[in-house]
C-alpha cells in the first residue's frame, strides 16, 4: 500500500522554542492516523508543515507522493484542510460559502452549485443552506467548514482538532461523517486532544509530547503497554479500606491505589473475570461489604498518563509551539 502522507525527521523551531524535535510519520492510503497530544505538543505545527503553510527547518515530507517543499502547489491540489476553528464567512449563506470554494477551485458555475448542494445534504445542512452562516450553531459551522474542505473531493484530508468545543451530540455527528469519508477511500490525518476520538477513528496513533513522538501503535497496542486490566472496587465502609487493600494485594500485578475518602480501590490485574471472582471471594472471607465492583481495560487516558506522567490537560507550552 502506498503512503498518502510521509514525513521524516521534521524539525521546527521558533527562536529558543523547539516545536517539533524530529518526528517521523506515515499514513498509508485509505487509512486514518491520529496525532494525539495536549495543547503545545506540536500537533498543529506538524499539520501546517504538511499542508505547506510553513516550512520545516529540517526533514522532508511528501503528500500523495509530492514533496511539500519543492512542489507546494501540487500538494494543495490534492488536499483538504479543516483547522481548529470554523473558517466560514458568516455573512454568506451555507450554500454561498461552499459555492465560492468551488469557484476558487475552478469547478465552474454549474458544477460548483451542484457540489455545494450535494455537500449541504450530506452534512444535514440542506434545510439551513440558504441562511447566513452567522445564524448557525457551533456544530453546524464545524460541519460547514468540513464540507468546505471536501468541495474538490481531495484524496487526502487534514483535520486539526475538528471537534474541539463541540457538544457531545455534535461530536458524535462529526465522527459519523469522518467514518463515512474514510470508508469511501479518503486518507485522513487527524489531530486531537480527545482520547476517545483517537480510539474510535484511528487505524494508527502517534502520541506527541513536547515536540517528540513518545509512542506509536494501534489503540490496543498502546493500551497493552500499560498492562492488563483494572479492578475497581468500592467498599461500603471507609474503615474497611485498609483490610480490603491487604486482601486484594496478592491479586495485583502492581501497586493497589487507594482512595480512602471515596472508599475505592484500583488494582492492576491480569486474568479477567476469574480475578474478579477471586477478589469477591477474598473480600467476602473478610466480611467486607462491597457497594460497587468492575473490571475494565486501560484507556488511552491511562496510556498518556503512563507515558508522560501527566494528563493531557496538564501540559502548557507557549502558543507558538502549537
Amino acid at each position: 500500500m502506498s503512503d498518502a502522507i510521509l514525513a521524516e525527521g521534521l524539525v521546527k523551531r521558533y527562536k529558543s522554542v523547539t516545536a517539533l524535535a524530529g518526528i517521523d510519520l506515515r499514513v498509508p492510503t485509505g487509512s486514518v492516523l491520529a496525532v494525539l497530544g495536549p495543547n503545545g505538543a506540536g500537533k498543529t505545527t506538524a499539520v501546517k508543515i504538511l499542508t505547506t503553510l510553513i516550512e520545516a527547518d529540517e526533514g522532508r515530507a511528501e503528500v500523495a507522493g509530492i514533496d511539500v517543499r519543492t512542489d507546494p502547489r501540487g500538494v494543495r491540489r490534492l488536499i483538504g484542510v479543516s483547522g481548529q476553528y470554523a473558517a466560514v464567512d458568516e455573512y454568506l449563506t451555507g450554500f454561498e460559502n461552499l459555492d465560492m470554494i468551488g469557484r476558487l477551485y475552478h469547478l465552474g458555475r454549474r458544477a460548483s452549485a451542484q457540489r455545494a448542494r450535494e455537500l449541504l445534504a450530506d452534512f444535514r445542512l440542506d434545510d439551513a443552506g440558504d441562511r447566513m452562516s452567522k445564524t448557525y450553531s457551533g456544530g453546524m459551522r464545524r460541519r460547514l467548514d468540513l464540507a468546505g474542505a471536501l468541495v474538490a473531493r481531495p484524496p487526502v484530508l487534514f483535520l486539526d482538532e475538528p471537534t474541539t468545543g463541540l457538544d457531545p451530540r455534535s461530536r458524535t455527528d462529526m465522527w459519523e461523517i469522518l467514518q463515512r469519508l474514510v470508508a469511501e477511500g479518503t486518507s485522513l490525518l487527524l489531530t486531537t486532544q480527545y482520547l476517545e476520538e483517537a480510539d474510535l477513528l484511528a487505524d494508527n496513533i502517534i502520541v506527541i509530547d513536547r515536540g517528540r513522538i513518545i509512542a506509536e501503535g494501534t489503540a490496543d497496542a498502546l493500551k497493552s503497554q500499560v498492562g492488563g486490566e483494572r479492578l475497581e472496587i468500592t467498599v461500603s465502609s471507609s474503615t474497611d479500606v485498609p483490610a480490603a487493600a491487604r486482601a486484594l494485594t496478592p491479586l495485583g500485578s502492581g501497586e493497589v491505589v487507594v482512595d480512602q475518602q471515596r472508599r475505592s480501590l484500583l488494582v492492576p490485574v491480569t486474568g479477567g473475570a476469574a480475578v474478579l471472582a477471586d477478589a469477591l471471594r477474598r473480600l467476602d472471607a473478610e466480611t467486607i461489604a462491597v457497594d460497587d465492583v468492575g473490571l475494565r481495560r486501560p484507556t488511552l487516558d491511562d496510556v498518556f498518563l503512563s507515558l508522560t506522567g501527566h494528563a493531557t490537560e496538564d501540559t502548557e507550552q507557549p502558543q507558538e509551539t502549537r
